[in-house]
């Protein structure tokens, strides 16, 4: 099974194979984290040339259940973050 790899560990991982400080490392990664929320937040694509992209897609309202209760619910449309990864990273992965 795979294990999570979480931020602190992709802080000690940026810091090794850019030859920064943990500080520095952690800063760049606060920092593309911030670039690509602020990019999605003004509905706008971030594409990362053989990695993959990030955009928002609106969600059409729609109707729900309750899987507790079988009531049904009203969805309110919301924006949501999707994220398609490029070929290069398909490639690697399989």
């Amino acid at each position: 099974m795979a294990r999570t790899v979480n931020k602190a560990e992709l802080v000690d991982e940026i810091a090794s194979k850019a030859d920064l400080t943990k500080v520095a490392a952690k800063d760049a990664l606060e920092a593309l984290l911030e670039t690509i929320t602020k990019a999605l937040q003004l509905h706008n694509k971030v594409q990362i040339t053989g990695f993959g992209s990030f955009e928002a897609r609106k969600r059409k309202e729609r109707i729900g259940r309750n899987p507790r209760t079988g009531a049904t619910v009203h969805i309110e449309e919301k924006w949501v973050p999707v994220f398609k990864p490029g070929k290069r990273l398909k490639d690697d992965i399989s």
